[in-house]
């Protein structure tokens, strides 16, 4: 009787294996594809979008935390690099990341220490040429998403920060 069930138990193990090692590769790709997907809907593909602070109703990713002011860019990089120009805001806090195809967290630069220096970051695979006077960020894959989060204290001053963050860039560079 074990003979019998020994190949079928041994070819559903296999069986099982493969699919859980291949949710285990698949899964970052896809929900970083999701959200590409989903932020690019708002503004578009290697261009910055800037979002109101959050509400109870906003969803677009993940739940947002309604103190910090939101600026994103989803870059595609399949064509050349992507150019990301900010100047730090005057806020308590503030971070720009860049995450990869495999929602890898692949550069991340904030405020702290008093770092406040404007930033031109080149988001681009590897053998892209990157454009002079750039901080080059290589990527594994072609999308992934530049994240700007700016803390937002009072909520009487977000005029002032907003304009400030506007300011940032993110385009295609032409080649």
């Amino acid at each position: 009787m074990i003979r019998r069930w020994s190949l079928p138990l041994l070819v559903g193990l296999v069986l099982g294996l493969v699919a859980w090692q291949a949710t285990l590769v698949a899964t970052p790709r896809v929900l970083m594809w999701l959200a590409v997907k989903r932020v690019a809907s708002i503004g578009g593909v290697n261009q910055m979008t800037h979002t109101p602070l959050a509400t109870a109703a906003s969803r677009a990713i993940v739940r947002p935390s309604p103190d910090l002011a939101y600026s994103s860019c989803p870059y595609d990089v399949s064509r050349g690099p992507v150019l990301v120009e900010a100047i730090p805001v005057a806020a308590p806090y503030w971070s720009l990341s860049i995450f990869d195809a495999n929602t890898n967290a692949v550069f991340v630069r904030n405020d702290a220490a008093g770092a406040r220096k404007p930033l031109r970051i080149a988001i681009a695979r590897a053998g892209q040429t990157i454009p002079a006077g750039a901080e080059v960020v290589r990527v594994e894959g072609d999308r992934g998403v530049a994240l700007i989060r700016i803390l937002i204290e009072n909520r009487a001053g977000f005029a002032a920060i907003d304009a400030a963050r506007r300011s940032a860039r993110c385009s295609a560079v032409a080649g």
